[in-house]
């Protein structure tokens, strides 16, 4: 038996068990249970890096509004698909004091957090015109939107950002949107799992070609304002969020509530929609929906038939946070700083016992430390080494399901370890480094 800080014949056990062919090739939602029925079995404490949510507590400020809509009422009634007025009013001064861009309160729209923002958002903007059904993925990304999309019997294509950053950006993305197939562009910024954030001259090819070939952006701002490079958190204050607004009229934002806010339990986000495109008429959309306008195709037809809109009470909740944050009462981005502290000292450890850092530079500028980071191990594939860290007490996910490349690499998320860990995670990386020796 190896000498690894878990039981090593416990953990070969619970992979037998588990039915997965490859631990490496494990969905995130198969690693947290691996994971969980291990610790369940030896009573030891993994550090756990696979799955991004939140580790921090939410404001009280959206826990306490909440509280009060509940007792005043608002569960006996439904609440009003398109969002409550107070809510679509904060979104409306939050986009345009953190992102510098005025919308309509109209095309402000609370979702079921943004995995529903994503999921109606597929199923209008891939129908607008019926010779373009095809999503593509500026990869590495989120892995459960290309899930999303096979559940909706949807195309996608896809490539990894990383040999085409800057001015290379253009030529790859021209070379798929000529086909004339792809009716939208999806990414996240900063970047889920590798947290590289694109640039103004990258944001300005994606909104210039998104013009040429007439097809919607959907920028996934789940980790809003967490490039902690730059101090984001003053409203109507520059530095602000970078987004492809600035070049184009084609865009759909769905800004998370759950990272920036910890408000992940409550499953409110926010879609908005740029002006243009809101008023916007496609006749292919009267296929499926009642109208042929974008943001009435979007509200009464694909929100309205996923959830009947988002719960009453959170949406009081968001408004509260959003308006103290406006208001300049709530620093929203402060209180989530400590991620980048705990990457700082994590990516230390890890390099510091062989591993190295596989997406590193932001072009010409070192990475932010942030909500994720990405290692890999030299000798060994990415599949290897999530079993080979299994074995360690340290879990996190495969590059290879975010549609990355550089499958040698894993994603690992900083929001489960807490300081009182980093001990016990330098220990088990010296072990694993042993058993690992580097030829």
């Amino acid at each position: 038996m190896k000498n690894t800080p878990i039981p090593y014949d416990v953990v070969k056990q619970k992979i037998e068990e588990s039915g997965l062919q490859k631990v490496g090739k494990a969905s995130i939602r198969e690693i947290v249970k691996l994971v969980s029925d291990i610790e369940a079995a030896t009573g030891l404490k993994y550090v756990r890096m696979e799955m991004g949510v939140p580790g921090l507590e939410p404001s009280k400020i959206g826990i306490e509004a909440e509280i009060k809509a509940l007792n005043s009422g608002v569960a006996q009634f439904y609440p009003i698909i398109d969002g409550i007025p107070p809510l679509k009013k904060e979104i409306s001064r939050f986009v345009k004091n953190f992102i510098n861009i005025d919308v309509d309160e109209k095309s402000c729209i609370p979702t079921v957090g943004s995995m529903q923002g994503g999921m109606a958002a597929f199923l209008v903007a891939n129908r607008c015109n019926a010779k373009k059904d095809t999503v593509l993925f500026i990869d590495p990304g989120f892995p459960v939107q290309k899930q999303q999309l096979k559940v909706l019997g949807m195309k996608h294509e896809t490539f990894d950002v990383y040999k085409f950053r800057g001015e290379k950006l253009e030529e790859k993305l021209e070379s798929y949107l000529k086909k004339g197939n792809i009716s939208t562009i999806l990414y996240s910024n900063p970047n889920n799992p590798s947290w590289i954030c694109f640039s103004e001259q990258e944001l300005e090819i994606i909104g210039r070609l998104a013009n040429k070939y007439d097809v919607i952006v959907i920028e996934d701002l789940a980790y809003f304002a967490m490039d902690f490079r730059k101090d984001l958190s003053v409203p109507g204050k520059p530095p602000y969020q970078v987004t492809v607004a600035n070049y184009t009229d084609n865009w759909i934002m769905l800004i998370s509530s759950s990272k920036a806010f910890s408000y992940a339990g409550q499953r409110i986000g926010s879609m908005v929609i740029s002006d243009k495109l809101y008023r916007r008429k496609y006749p292919d959309l009267k296929n499926f929906f009642a109208s042929d306008e974008f943001g009435r195709a979007m509200v009464y037809g694909a929100i309205y038939a996923l959830s009947s809109g988002t719960t009453h009470s959170a949406q009081y909740g968001l408004a509260a946070m959003l308006k103290a944050a406006n208001d300049g009462d709530f620093n929203f981005v402060e209180a989530v700083k400590v991620y980048g502290e705990r990457a700082h000292i994590m990516k230390k450890l890890f390099t510091e016992n062989g591993f190295k850092i596989v997406y590193d530079m932001d072009e010409d500028e070192p990475l932010a430390d942030g909500f994720y980071f990405t290692i890999s191990y030299p000798g060994l594939s990415g599949e290897d080494l999530i079993e080979e860290l299994i074995y360690h007490g340290i879990s996190a996910i495969s590059l290879g399901i975010t549609g990355s490349e550089r499958t040698e690499g894993l994603r690992a998320c900083v929001s489960q370890t807490h300081e009182s860990q980093f001990a016990d995670l330098e220990y088990r990386l010296k072990k694993f480094s042993e058993n690992n020796p580097i030829k």
